[in-house]
């Protein structure tokens, strides 16, 4: 996680689906991959919307005279991401900070991006198949030395995201990151048994029956097993503690406790 801030507003426009109508309110997470924005209600039908950095385009920070400032973009839907087509965004930042944020999404993104084409398509998404597990602490801490000389500014975003909120899985995003130059093709090299992807929602569950690639990739898994038929996964051996992520409420409640 690069920066975590609570309290954002989000918008869609352009997308007729139901899951992209009205104003949102919730989470927002900055990782070394993507954006991913969690609802606070849990009667929206849209718990949970992730922008991976391939996806994004036509960024900015809007500074209006009157009015808070906002970033505003255009994402495109991924093969078997739940939604098709593109939609225009604007994240609303209630508690400031949308500046700070948005400089360092482009700085994210501009890394992430640095070994590939941005015309290469990422590889259609597919739920992760192994287990969910506590992310170890501390989530919300950039190395001593930033990411290639870059530090985030979590100064002006010092609230962590609460305790039993994060979950992580063995196996990383199928798009590259800040700590994957090579792209796509480098994921079998940057796969590692301490790799993981983190995750801030229940994950969707995989449509139909398992296939026999994913039955060999879950044998894989329990033996830190490398398939070349996936060259974008690692498969470890999950830890001996995992359940499956909280809900926002449960998460709050936890903390409120």
């Amino acid at each position: 996680i690069l920066l975590f801030c609570d309290n954002v507003t989000m918008e869609f426009h352009g997308n007729d689906q139901p899951e992209f109508k009205g104003t949102k309110h919730g989470r927002l997470y900055l990782t070394t991959h993507r954006m991913i924005f969690n609802a606070k209600e849990s009667k929206d039908k849209m718990q949970s919307f992730s922008f991976p950095f391939v996806t994004l385009s036509d960024v900015e920070l809007e500074q209006p005279v009157f009015g808070a400032n906002y970033i505003k973009g255009k994402v495109r839907a991924q093969p078997n991401g739940y939604w098709v087509g593109e939609a225009k965004f604007k994240l609303m930042f209630k508690s400031g900070g949308a500046i700070e944020f948005g400089q360092a999404m482009l700085r994210a993104a501009q890394m992430a991006s640095r070994g590939g084409s941005q015309r290469d398509a990422p590889p259609p998404y597919a739920p992760p198949m192994g287990p969910w597990y506590a992310a170890p602490q501390p989530a919300y801490a950039p190395p001593p030395a930033g990411y290639y000389g870059w530090v985030p500014p979590t100064h002006a975003f010092p609230d962590a995201p609460p305790p039993n909120s994060v979950y992580m899985t063995d196996m990383p995003p199928p798009y590259p990151g800040i700590n994957n130059p090579a792209g796509y093709n480098g994921y079998a090299q940057a796969s590692a048994p301490s790799a993981g992807a983190m995750g801030f929602s229940q994950p969707h569950p995989a449509p139909g029956s398992q296939s026999a690639a994913d039955a060999k990739a879950t044998e894989a898994a329990q033996s830190a097993y490398y398939d070349p038929n996936r060259p974008q996964c690692a498969y470890v051996p999950p830890p001996a503690y995992y359940e499956a992520p909280p809900t926002y409420q449960a998460a709050t409640a936890k903390k409120d406790q």
